[in-house]
């Protein structure tokens, strides 16, 4: 898990808002969502709650800003994928830019994996339910039959059961991703022969 979220704390600019959520991400991860308080973010910041209030009110602020920004990717990848045909060709490049934005936004879709009773009463949860409605409507043909339908969606849970479940198995991280890339394009493939 580490070397990830070290990789997206490079990727991401240093400013202090984006300082304040890799903090309280690591935090929330390391001790739960519901046991950690402003004032130890402000703490392991070393920086005083006012400056931290500045930035943030509440901790689900903190967690909405975060989803909005590690997400941002997807919904452009949403909106990108309504203007394309549904053609093999569009729904192999919506997987495949699905799996990066998923790798960015990986400690995000951890937390949630690890606080799923937190996230479905914090306003994310109903966000990350639209984003998933709208990466179905994407990938679906509305005329293509049951099976292949549930081909496609299995694709997308296929890269998100992969992010969790092959972080234990041995081997290359980026090996592993082309791994679970490949049975969820082969999965998307299978259901554009069947349309």
């Amino acid at each position: 898990m580490g070397g990830t979220m070290d990789g997206t704390k490079q990727r991401r600019r240093g400013n202090t808002r984006q300082r304040i959520q890799d903090v309280a991400l690591e935090l929330f991860a390391e001790q739960g969502y519901e046991k950690t308080s402003l004032r130890e973010i402000a703490e392991r910041l070393e920086v005083t709650k006012a400056a931290l209030y500045y930035h943030f009110k509440t901790k689900e602020e903190i967690i909405v800003s975060l989803f909005e920004d590690l997400t941002k990717p997807i919904e452009d990848l949403i909106e990108w994928g309504k203007r394309q045909p549904h053609s093999l060709e569009t729904k192999q490049e919506i997987v495949r830019r699905y799996s990066q934005a998923l790798i960015d936004a990986e400690p995000l879709f951890r937390f949630m994996q690890e606080n799923q009773a937190t996230v479905r009463e914090l306003s994310i949860g109903e966000m990350f339910k639209n984003r998933m409605l709208g990466m179905r409507d994407i990938v679906i043909d509305p005329d293509a039959d049951l099976v292949d339908q549930v081909r496609c969606i299995s694709a997308l849970f296929t890269m998100h059961a992969g992010m969790f479940v092959m972080k234990d198995v041995e081997g290359d991280p980026e090996e592993k991703r082309k791994a679970i890339l490949e049975v969820a394009t082969d999965l998307i493939t299978q259901a554009h022969k069947g349309a």
